[in-house]
């Protein structure tokens, strides 16, 4: 059932995401159209215009909101931010200076950081991250005979005990334990 003038204002004022989709509206006073979740101020209700598509609401000469980003066809401001935190420790996981950098250039904080990353990915940064250095490390022992604490400083480890901590935790081995095995397999091959 499509909604009438009076549903679709209910909807705006109500910045209800059902409706998202389904119409948009434009502030003639603005010059700008939205979504009806659009969290922007609620517009006079006679200077507003309905439109079934952005692409008509484009053709009256309005521009899309920059909050809520009607023109586009999925806005999820959220999950783009964790994709590019993700990027970031994807990048520079080994190099503790260079990540601070490049997260500092997100102008977010620690917390935001934090809540983004585990909303997204359901780990912490922090998880996230060893996890990687792990990795790192498990190819380097299986493939190179540099030494562990070379290793675990090339990983982004500041310590050799934090660094064995972490690679027991996350294999149930050490370090030492894993290159001896990851060796005893490929004699056997």
């Amino acid at each position: 059932m499509a909604l009438d003038h009076e549903g679709k204002w209910q909807a705006i004022i109500g910045c209800d995401a059902a409706y998202d989709g389904s119409f948009f509206y434009g502030v003639k006073t603005t010059g700008i159209f939205c979504r009806p979740s659009c969290k922007s101020k609620s517009p006079k209700r006679e200077h507003i215009l309905f439109f079934d598509t952005a692409e008509q609401a484009c053709a009256c000469g309005l521009r899309p909101c920059k909050r809520c980003r009607p023109d586009l066809l999925e806005f999820q401001p959220q999950k783009e931010m964790a994709e590019k935190i993700k990027k970031v420790y994807d990048h520079f996981f080994a190099d503790r200076n260079r990540l601070r950098e490049e997260l500092a250039k997100l102008s977010l904080s620690h917390n935001r950081i934090t809540q983004l990353f585990y909303k997204q990915y359901g780990k912490t940064p922090v998880e996230y991250l060893n996890a990687l250095r792990i990795e790192m490390a498990k190819e380097l022992l299986a493939d190179t005979q540099d030494s562990i604490l070379h290793i675990a400083l090339l990983c982004g480890f500041n310590s050799l005990s934090t660094f064995y901590d972490m690679f027991k935790r996350l294999t149930d081995t050490s370090p030492g334990g894993y290159r001896q095995a990851f060796v005893r397999r490929e004699v056997d091959l």
